[in-house]
């Protein structure tokens, strides 16, 4: 499959940008969901174990729509 640029509003966005943005917010969720139940106490360095979480849910969603 082929990535094309998106028309918002007028404005050529980048595919990538929008992947961007939809793997940041299920971090989010992600991360709330760890901070609820304390999960992240049993970490090293949260913001980096945080930031890998973010590169694995951006390449998995990368690879599910490429497919």
């Amino acid at each position: 499959m082929k990535f094309f640029e998106v028309d918002l509003f007028g404005v050529y966005v980048a595919p990538m940008a929008l992947l961007m943005v939809a793997a940041w917010l299920a971090t989010v969720a992600v991360r709330r969901v760890a901070g609820r139940f304390g999960l992240l106490r049993h970490v090293w360095h949260p913001g980096l174990f945080m930031l890998a979480m973010y590169t694995i849910v951006l390449s998995s969603i990368v690879l599910v729509i490429a497919h």
